[in-house]
């Protein structure tokens, strides 16, 4: 494997499809790099400036702000974080960055604790990840602490973990990218230690609108995929196969450009769609997952 000023010999490796990946970004991705490359260096995340940095083994000179976490390093690095919704809950999660999410918690452990206020808002989602399209439950909780710091009204997925991807109890989920680029990182692999520092993303706000559709970037083309019943897109009178022609003002044909459109919670948005190559245009309201 080559990188510019770094060869690194005998990684094993796997062979899988990354298509739905490439769906989703609306770029193409030709692969993962994961623990066999980087458990061999201390590993430095900026998300500020977008870099990553990667050192041999040593010691090495921390930013003078930051919270250490002490993680059992499996091929993810498991974190203990609280979380609180109704109750308060000390859990092991998954230390996943390249999860798109904030918070996924196995809906095993919802059931068996009294952590999650059943009174909230939940609506039907579909995620996608490398084991394909997922749907899960969504919602949002009062707290998730990492390190020294707290969020408050965090997004969540529910997920029904047939598959047993946590292992619960020994897991109750993940904590996924959308927390974890609030901070820059450096994970010591050697050492087994990660640093976290907030960064300037650290106050972004949350996530909170809902469509119930699914965008996919499908041979040059931004393409509706699952709509969930009863969700605004359906009310909006979007059909699976739909192809999205422009949202607004924006005819870019840009998958993460549309996306962010669609984060306007509360805002009703003309969009025009060729169905059957006949042109329509919908009007769809974003809803929010908040109360």
């Amino acid at each position: 494997l080559h990188f510019p000023g770094l060869d690194v010999a005998e990684l094993d490796f796997h062979v899988n499809d990354y298509s739905i990946l490439s769906e989703v970004y609306g770029i193409r991705i030709d692969g993962i790099i994961g623990y066999s490359f980087f458990r061999r260096y201390v590993v430095q995340v900026n998300f500020d400036d977008q870099h990553i940095a990667v050192y041999s083994p040593g010691s090495f000179t921390y930013p003078p702000r930051g919270t250490f976490l002490k993680p059992y390093f499996t091929t993810i690095p498991i974190t203990q974080h609280s979380i609180a919704d109704q109750t308060t809950a000390d859990a092991n999660f998954f230390f996943d960055t390249g999860a798109g999410l904030c918070l996924m918690l196995a809906d095993q452990f919802v059931k068996d604790s009294s952590f999650f206020n059943r009174r909230k808002k939940v609506v039907a989602t579909q995620v996608e990840g490398l084991i394909g399209k997922i749907s899960m439950n969504l919602s949002v909780i009062r707290q998730v602490k990492i390190g020294n710091a707290r969020f408050r009204k965090v997004h969540v997925h529910i997920y029904k973990d047939s598959i047993n991807l946590f292992s619960y109890p020994s897991l109750a989920g993940l904590i996924g990218g959308d927390l974890l680029r609030r901070f820059n990182l450096i994970i010591h692999y050697p050492e087994r230690t990660i640093h976290l520092t907030p960064n300037s993303h650290f106050t972004d706000p949350f996530d909170y609108s809902y469509t119930g559709m699914s965008l996919y970037f499908i041979n040059g083309k931004v393409e509706v995929a699952e709509v969930q019943p009863n969700s605004p897109a359906e009310s909006a009178g979007f059909l699976s196969g739909d192809i999205i022609f422009g949202i607004e003002n924006n005819f870019s044909n840009n998958i993460q450009q549309y996306k962010q459109l669609l984060q306007q919670t509360g805002q009703k948005l003309r969009i025009i769609v060729f169905r059957n190559n006949i042109p329509r245009l919908l009007e769809l309201k974003v809803a929010s997952i908040k109360r």
